[in-house]
């Protein structure tokens, strides 16, 4: 037998806060604020939005190893943060985010009619998140409610390692049934989030303003002119620069088109490892 690569793409991964629903990703990075300053230490908004896109256990980690938020800790419990106290902040984040998640749940303006897109152009649908199932299950209710049903979720506990690692998105290729990981499209607004994809094997495509690198409300991103969204998008552009996305668009609501350029490279034999 030999290989050849797809002829098209068979399904489009999504990602949700900041990519399909909650425009900004403000639901996980204010209760990480909110969960750090119950133990009275105090991270800001930026602080954050950092590491986010990874698994929520080592965002925690990974916002306790820099050294600003360690001082902090140090100065307050005089020791550095332990595994043990990454765990009591993220018992403390878990209630938060499944109360609050509900907040910053809006569907991300053309989200629903990009997705309609893509189910006529022959795609199924995957998911996968940083978020942990407990917090997955309600966004995926609420999501529901307001119309958008994918075909599969793959929540971060539900793998043995989260993003960067490929497990979430080879196991929407797998729960779907999927020939090939070049058929596959990762869509995502973090670098977590692309790497991911990247390690996956599947074609890419980051969102600059309606996710994490903005970090804007819909009508803080709205009220935005020209030259500011030039500046920013060659901002946010170098910020994913190191993580390789094949593509980069504004919002969801440019998807379609770049499925179409995708599919008429897999027609020509292209295949996203090449590129």
């Amino acid at each position: 037998m030999r290989y050849q690569t797809p002829s098209h793409l068979q399904a489009a991964i999504l990602d949700w806060a900041g990519t399909v629903v909650d425009f900004g990703s403000f639901a996980p990075t204010r209760i990480f604020v909110e969960a750090f300053a119950s133990f009275d230490v105090e991270i800001s908004l930026e602080e954050a939005r950092g590491p986010m896109g990874m698994g929520k256990w080592d965002h925690i980690r990974t916002l306790c190893d820099q050294p600003a938020v360690a001082a902090r800790f140090q100065r307050r419990f005089e020791r550095l943060p332990s595994d043990a106290d990454v765990t009591a902040i993220y018992e403390r984040f878990m209630p938060l985010q499944i109360a609050k998640v509900g907040e910053h749940s809006a569907l991300i303006p053309g989200a629903l009619d990009c997705i309609a897109e893509l189910r006529q152009r022959g795609l199924k649908i995957g998911t996968c998140s940083g978020y942990p199932k407990q917090v997955m299950d309600k966004v995926v209710e609420l999501a529901a409610a307001k119309g958008y049903l994918p075909d599969h979720v793959v929540a971060t506990d539900e793998v043995p390692k989260g993003r960067p690692s490929p497990a979430q998105a080879l196991a929407n290729v797998i729960a779907l049934g999927l020939d090939d990981v070049a058929a596959c499209v990762k869509v995502d607004d973090t670098e977590p989030g692309i790497l991911e994809g990247r390690s996956a094997g599947m074609w890419t495509v980051a969102l600059r303003f309606s996710g994490n690198f903005l970090g804007l409300s819909w009508e803080q991103f709205q009220a935005l002119g020209a030259e500011q969204l030039d500046a920013e998008r060659q901002r946010i552009d170098a910020l994913f620069a190191p993580s390789r996305p094949h593509y980069l668009i504004d919002t969801i609501a440019d998807l379609p088109a770049v499925i179409d350029a995708i599919n008429a490279r897999l027609a020509r034999g292209d295949s996203p490892q090449a590129s």
